[in-house]
């Protein structure tokens, strides 16, 4: 069951204005009695929820998950490219974001301080309400700090030195990198002890409900703050213990993993829930704070969709589409995840929004030869894209992360031949031969390639691509960004630094002493 968390925002966001006033003189202060207060507001069950809710409800904007954020971890990979006209998001894979123009990187920058705030407002009002159910309370406060830990992760993943925020204030200091890590993983332990590895056997107000963080997120992405800060052996205990919670499993069909039809299934450990059948009618995003005139709806799919079909803004590389062929399956096939990610010319026939592939694009040969985004497309349900209304959930963390992680910790931390078995659990959906036998005895370096070309496969268009080659530090590495040069020409307007985003000139003229990212 899905819900309809922007019914919450407006009045949410009322409050969130409330609790950050810069306002110092009281006596100017009226209070509106239409409208609630945080002295009014924090007192029932009913409201603890509503304001989780709205936290929840930042991850359906524009700035996050509707559209900008997408593009931010996507288009600076090898595995997707934008010839898009809007300049804003075409600097974004040119690494050439402008400090002055907002669009998109901006845009996500302010929604993750927004859900920050949100979650604050919860972790400081929650613990104060006298609930009768305790564990409701837990639950909700879990979540809490689940979501700031999720907000924050992609602040200090993009952006690398930024405010920390923990409770609600009026302003909040830049810090480093290194205390912004901190506080994700906090956030993520604290969110895993008090987190249920699923809803359906609890009671209260989230009883049943699908899309709310559990424990086997917080675990996994506690795995993830620690591997992206190099904590391996840490990252391999907390991922281990996802892997032990015997509640995961790979879905059979990978294409599952990206249709609205197959949402929240047994692969998925967290996923941002859309709907277009939700909300309002609004439906044009165009950054800021959504209200309840705005529809639970993702533009994902138009802004990546095929020409005549989509805008086409963003295309997966030809170096993707070639890497698929690299290995044939078992049965001498095409790897099967390429149809899937990639919509193209395909040898005997495909559809796409109802229409042959071939005929469709007959008169155009460019069009014809050309290579499309299938992943998180509705073309085998839809007309077209151009009702920017797709429904589909955006998942951000999947069962075969948790055991490539895994396989990656265990190289990482000696144990080269273990990682073959989460390895292949991986491959052996795609169909494609044993590894161990296919190249036994890896060294840990050729383990550290194999796996890289594993994920590259598995998560092409997924936004992970792009924080693997920077966590790897390829970017300083001379043979392997020459290596990301040949394959993506993007890569040659690389300047040091700009693996990160700039900080927002906007952020700076509020908060005097923001120190700019390198590079910029």
């Amino acid at each position: 069951m899905k819900y309809n968390i922007l019914s919450y925002t407006a009045l949410f966001f009322s409050l969130s204005v409330l609790t950050t006033s810069c306002v110092q003189d009281e006596d100017l202060v009226q209070t509106d009695p239409n409208l609630e207060t945080t002295g009014s507001f924090w007192k029932t069950d009913d409201d603890a929820m509503q304001g989780l809710n709205a936290t929840y409800a930042a991850l359906v904007t524009d700035g996050a998950y509707q559209r900008s954020t997408p593009l931010c971890l996507d288009l600076k990979a090898d595995d997707s490219h934008s010839n898009s006209p809007w300049g804003a998001m075409l600097n974004v894979g040119k690494f050439n974001s402008d400090v002055y123009n907002f669009d998109i990187y901006g845009w996500a920058y302010e929604t993750y301080f927004i859900g920050i705030n949100r979650a604050n407002q919860v972790l400081s009002r929650v613990p104060n309400i006298d609930m009768a159910d305790s564990q409701l309370k837990n639950r909700i406060l879990g979540q809490a700090y689940f979501l700031r830990g999720l907000y924050l992760f992609h602040a200090v993943n993009m952006f690398k030195n930024v405010p920390v925020p923990t409770e609600p204030a009026a302003f909040y200091a830049q810090k480093s990198n290194a205390e912004g890590w901190a506080q994700v993983i906090a956030d993520f332990t604290a969110a895993a002890e008090l987190l249920p590895v699923s809803y359906d056997g609890v009671t209260g107000l989230d009883a049943g409900v699908k899309g709310r963080a559990t424990k086997g997120a917080a675990l996994g992405y506690l795995g993830k703050a620690y591997l992206f800060t190099k904590d391996f052996e840490n990252a391999k205990v907390a991922f281990k213990k996802v892997i032990d919670l015997g509640h995961y499993s790979l879905m059979p069909n990978y294409r599952d993993n990206f249709t609205e039809a197959k949402e929240n299934n047994d692969e998925s450990l967290f996923e941002v829930q859309f709907d277009s059948s939700l909300g309002g009618t609004w439906i044009y995003p165009q950054g800021g704070v959504p209200n309840t005139t705005w529809n639970q709806a993702t533009a994902r799919a138009v802004t990546y969709g095929p020409r005549g079909f989509g805008w086409r803004d963003v295309q997966p590389t030809r170096t993707l589409f070639d890497d698929f062929h690299i290995e044939k399956t078992v049965s001498n096939e095409v790897d099967p995840r390429l149809i899937a990610t990639v919509m193209y010319n395909k040898p005997g026939g495909v559809t796409l929004y109802g229409h042959d592939f071939a005929t469709y694009y007959a008169a155009s040969p460019g069009d014809l030869n050309d290579i499309y985004c299938n992943k998180y497309e509705n073309s085998e349900t839809k007309s077209d894209e151009f009702g920017w209304k797709s429904g589909i959930n955006e998942r951000l963390l999947r069962y075969s992360d948790i055991l490539l992680m895994y396989a990656e910790c265990l190289n990482e931390t000696g144990n080269t031949s273990g990682a073959y078995s989460y390895i292949q659990m991986v491959r052996d959906r795609a169909q494609l031969p044993d590894l161990s036998i296919a190249k036994p005895g890896m060294t840990q370096d050729q383990m550290r390639d194999q796996i890289a070309h594993e994920r590259f496969l598995e998560f092409a268009l997924e936004g992970h691509r792009f924080d693997d080659i920077r966590r790897w530090g390829w970017l300083e590495n001379p043979t392997k960004l020459a290596w990301l040069k040949s394959r993506d020409d993007e890569f040659n307007s690389y300047i040091k630094g700009r693996e990160y985003f700039p900080i927002p000139q906007k952020e700076k003229d509020y908060n005097i002493g923001t120190i700019q990212n390198e590079g910029y």
